[in-house]
């Protein structure tokens, strides 16, 4: 029997600051934003918080991006894009995981895959022009 989830004002803050960004926070930043409005609000209420989010289908882990776990409050298919150089992660709405390629995987191994998630690596517009302007300077 799953015991009854009490209501927080700390809970609402956290799952609603994660909503109202598109960075794809970690734990650290959300803690950070949300701490001069909840002074008693600790690290660890963040990361039980967000465990529970993902129990509950609230919200997505992106992954590991420069050490610190990412999250997503768009819980509906889509793919990433994290830029290796500044650690930015970006969503990618019209990209989305293929249900063929969860059938593919299934029958050539055997597997029963819930889901698929695809994120895409590499230099984002604004790192890659940094790349570029030092590459330049380097030859002159």
């Amino acid at each position: 029997m799953e015991r009854s989830v009490r209501y927080s004002k700390k809970r609402e803050a956290i799952l609603a600051a994660l909503q109202a960004t598109t960075c794809h926070p970690s734990a650290e930043w959300l803690y950070r934003r949300l701490k001069p409005r909840h002074p008693d609000l600790s690290l660890g209420t963040v990361y039980r918080n967000l465990a529970f989010f993902q129990e509950h289908g609230l919200v997505q882990s992106v992954g590991v991006v420069q050490g610190q776990e990412r999250f997503d409050a768009i819980v509906n298919p889509h793919s990433h894009f994290v830029c290796n150089c500044c650690g930015t992660v970006q969503d990618l709405p019209d990209i989305c995981p293929d249900d063929g390629l969860d059938q593919a995987v299934s029958s050539q191994y055997g597997f029963a895959v819930e889901r698929c998630e695809l994120t895409f690596y590499g230099l984002c517009p604004s790192c890659l022009q940094q790349n570029q302007n030092l590459k330049e300077e380097t030859q002159l």
